[in-house]
């Protein structure tokens, strides 16, 4: 198996639909940028032994807010938390649990964006 063929697997895996919509996004812009989102994030590092998917999501969620500047991004994570098995509670406390580290205004955001996840999910 290629490093884009696991790479797809484990995106498909991790965020279904949302994913692959991002990959399709790039491809009239990046193509090449769509690949390698494939190859590396996925098909090298989510396909590492050692953590598995739930675990990896809890850490990107948890990366994504303390950047502050990667909304887009955290709300494909926690769509991909909760299809992963993180449910709603693991969620919220993982974000406010970055408040400690990169302060309330970014915790803030990202329960804004959870918020988001969230009723589009019970929609």
């Amino acid at each position: 198996m290629t490093r884009y063929e696991r790479g797809l697997e484990k995106l498909n895996e991790i965020d279904g639909q949302a994913g692959t919509n991002v990959v399709e996004s790039l491809k009239d812009i990046a193509p090449d940028f769509a690949e390698y989102l494939i190859e590396f994030p996925f098909g090298d590092i989510y396909s590492r032994p050692g953590l598995d998917v739930r675990s990896r999501e809890v850490a990107t969620i948890a990366a994504l807010t303390a950047m502050g500047t990667a909304t887009p991004q955290l709300k494909v994570h926690i769509a991909a938390g909760l299809n992963v098995g993180l449910s709603k509670e693991e969620i919220v406390e993982i974000i406010m649990q970055m408040a400690v580290y990169a302060g309330f205004p970014a915790a803030l955001n990202g329960l804004f964006a959870a918020r988001e996840v969230f009723e589009a999910e019970e929609a």
